[in-house]
């Protein structure tokens, strides 16, 4: 039986493909590579170049792999900023994407998706920790996207034999132990990679968004999940939903219940680096919340999944492995 990944050339698709084949699984992926690379799919991993949202391919990669079990799906845009002035790039990816894959599992009968979903179907929430009957309310196009793929997946899983569950992430980090695989962007946004891209002598400084926001050392606090971690969570889910588990939600983020500020990011690359990693304070982003932080607990209790990585710096270490060894990513 095959487990097939949608968007396995991408950062945490790539690292689920090569985690699976070294757990056993037969896997099959899907990427256009129009953020993923090639260099980052395992050579074991049946490779299919195609747009989750062309019906057709996709029928035709279903065709080929008949004995489809389940569905890890990691293909959609993921910048906010960008899902705010191309909305309606985000709304085809990431929303007509997810109906073609509901359509074509529904024509081929295969049963179970775990779905990469995101914190930003929340918005900006007054309660933390965020659980998961905390009320939605995206503030952006990018979660907003998402939330409508997790509604999708709900209605047709009433309406027929499918099951789904949906992982609710916050920020997701680090690197493979191994050093072998990691994040790489074409257009670094994330926080972790744009400091370690200094250490690397790849920018002068970072700059901190807003230093006066209602938190300890005033800048924001985000909750970090390294990204073997996640995995850990998707297959737990994959092999919950097999054993007959009713479709449902999750929040993932660390143990840390009060999650980790930029400022506690920028001292753990510095300790972890040795370099003093230079940053300025700019001004606010819109929109940007005060904190961002999870109750994993639900998690805990129904998928039996539990953190390895429990501190900033062990998340740190683990992506500047990653980076030191390929400062041009998969580019090299």
């Amino acid at each position: 039986m095959t487990v097939l990944i949608l968007g396995g050339a991408g950062y945490i698709g790539s690292i689920a493909t090569t985690t699976l084949i070294e757990k056993g699984y037969d896997v099959a992926v899907i990427d256009d590579l129009s953020t993923g690379f090639l260099a980052a799919v395992n050579k074991n991993a049946r490779f299919y170049k195609g747009e989750v949202g062309d019906i057709k391919f996709m029928r035709q990669v279903f065709m080929q792999e008949k004995e489809i079990e389940g569905i890890l799906h990691f293909a959609a845009f993921s910048l906010v900023s960008e899902s705010m002035k191309k909305p309606l790039r985000y709304f085809y990816n990431n929303v007509y994407g997810a109906l073609v894959c509901l359509q074509v599992m529904q024509e081929f009968d295969v049963k179970h998706i775990v779905f990469s979903s995101t914190a930003a179907t929340f918005g900006i929430s007054e309660i933390l920790p965020i659980i998961e009957e905390t009320p939605t309310n995206p503030i952006n196009a990018y979660g907003q996207s998402k939330l409508m793929m997790e509604q999708m997946m709900k209605w047709q899983s009433q309406a027929s034999n499918m099951t789904y569950v949906a992982l609710r992430y916050f920020n997701v980090a680090g690197a493979k132990s191994d050093g072998s695989l990691g994040e790489a962007h074409r257009c670094e946004t994330h926080l972790i990679p744009i400091v370690l891209q200094v250490a690397l002598g790849q920018r002068l400084e970072v700059t901190v968004f807003g230093d006066d926001y209602q938190t300890p050392d005033g800048t924001n606090i985000r909750d970090y999940i390294h990204v073997e971690d996640l995995i850990d969570a998707h297959l737990k889910a994959l092999e919950y939903l097999k054993k007959g588990g009713k479709s449902d939600v999750f929040n993932l983020g660390s143990t840390k219940t009060n999650g980790y500020s930029n400022q506690e990011v920028l001292s753990a690359a510095r300790k972890v680096t040795g370099h003093p990693i230079p940053a300025k304070i700019g001004a606010r982003r819109l929109g940007d919340p005060d904190s961002l932080v999870a109750s994993s607990q639900k998690a805990k209790e129904v998928l039996g999944w539990e953190v390895n990585f429990t501190s900033i710096e062990d998340i740190v270490a683990s992506a500047w492995r990653w980076h030191k060894g390929h400062p041009r990513g998969y580019e090299e």
